[in-house]
């Protein structure tokens, strides 16, 4: 049970982490939201995920974190003028 609590609880902030820390490094939140996606999709692939739960949570995860890389990207762009 502790290891479906660990993997909730990294699917709940890694994603939308990473969507940020990939926004930082490439300047384009539609390049980090496929990163992401697609490190998601390796893992799922390779068995790591594999209950609906944690689907919908890394979703949940990958929402906020795209929201928030693009109201980054907004307001990067709204202080370079």
């Amino acid at each position: 049970m502790e290891s479906m609590f660990t993997k909730i609880l990294l699917a709940l902030f890694l994603p939308g982490l990473l969507v940020v820390l990939f926004t930082r490094i490439t300047f384009s939140h539609i390049v980090a939201l496929i990163l992401t996606v697609s490190l998601i999709t390796a893992s799922v692939y390779a068995g790591y995920t594999h209950t609906w739960l944690l689907y919908i949570v890394d979703a949940l995860s990958l929402t906020v974190g795209f929201w928030y890389a693009t109201r980054m990207m907004q307001r990067g762009k709204r202080e370079d003028k």
